[in-house]
């Protein structure tokens, strides 16, 4: 059977229109598909924690390995606290010296010191008295020429180292009555709050010399053990954090104004890629950047993108540190 030439034509059109109202379908598909999906590439990132004593010491216990669960508020590693103990003991005996001496200056001289000075007054109120009568006799007598000059001189001498002791006494009634100097009270009080200060510190260094996890997460490295003897600050343990999880991503410049903080997005891993797990925008860089070389896409983006931050709700804690993933957003 012979086939025509015209009759190869118009199967040709045929086919070709039909090739072109299928390419116009996908093209017009993937147009819709664009418009209510955004599709998104990046890596998840996992904040890390290096823990370290604040205080210098020799490690007594490392109680967690790699790969641990840890919770938030776990004692995860102990200091030798000898030292500590020590020097919070010298601290409290000094603090309650402080405290003696400062109640001392506040309460002021006790009742039987201001007594005793009362009567110290007294009696030399009663010695310048027997001076005084003694020294008005020998003026009667040494006016009437019965005694000498000089005797009657020594009286009046001895009247007046009388009421000298007397005032003497008085002076030191009255500073028993009005109690220490506000001066020393204040150097007092300035003492013991010193003192308290030095307490607080050695409490606090006492307390420092545990780690406490500061949130759930998983022990990521070990870097010392017990016996060894590390400086303040450096890293023991390397923890990572449950919460927050989030995925890079990256978004052309056509593509940023549909995005906001709080949009729902689903993320999908290789190992799942059918199971997408919940997430929002949680932050949108208002700084542009060249694409990043390990952001792979599927379709041609601008060399200048805006990284987001997408917050994943990882219940069941299946992403890693730098695991791939893609992030698709659905528009009405």
């Amino acid at each position: 059977m012979k086939i025509h030439f015209r009759q190869v034509i118009p199967l040709g059109i045929v086919v070709i229109a039909a090739g072109a109202v299928v390419y116009a379908l996908l093209q017009w598909r993937h147009k819709e598909q664009a418009r209510h999906e955004l599709v998104m590439h990046g890596n998840i990132d996992i904040r890390q924690v290096d823990l370290g004593f604040r205080v210098a010491g020799r490690i007594a216990e490392m109680r967690f390995e790699e790969g641990d669960a840890v919770k938030a508020g776990d004692v995860v590693a102990v200091l030798d606290k000898t030292p500590y103990e020590d020097a919070l003991a010298g601290a409290r005996a000094q603090a309650a010296q402080e405290e003696q001496g400062y109640a001392k200056y506040r309460h002021g001289n006790r009742p039987q010191e201001i007594e005793q000075a009362r009567a110290a007054v007294r009696v030399q109120e009663a010695d310048f008295a027997n001076a005084h009568l003694f020294a008005q006799r020998q003026k009667a007598l040494v006016d009437s020429g019965s005694i000498a000059r000089q005797d009657y001189d020594n009286a009046v001498a001895a009247e007046k180292e009388a009421l000298a002791r007397l005032q003497a006494a008085q002076e030191a009634l009255r500073l028993q009555t009005e109690g220490f100097r506000r001066e020393d009270i204040a150097a007092s009080e300035a003492g013991l709050s010193a003192a308290r200060a030095r307490l607080a510190s050695a409490e606090t260094a006492l307390a420092d010399t545990e780690i406490q996890a500061p949130a759930d997460g998983i022990m990521l490295t070990r870097v010392r053990e017990p016996g060894a003897v590390v400086p303040a600050g450096a890293t023991v343990y390397t923890l990572e954090l449950h919460h927050p999880v989030w995925a890079r991503v990256y978004v052309g410049e056509p593509d940023l104004g549909r995005l906001k903080p709080g949009m729902k997005a689903d993320v999908f891993t290789d190992t799942e890629p059918e199971r997408g797990i919940e997430g929002q925008v949680g932050f949108i860089s208002p700084q542009a950047e060249f694409t990043p070389k390990n952001i792979e896409t599927k379709e041609l983006r601008p060399d200048l993108v805006y990284r987001v931050r997408v917050i994943v709700d990882d219940e069941k804690g299946t992403l890693r540190q730098g695991m791939p993933v893609t992030v698709k957003m659905h528009f009405p």
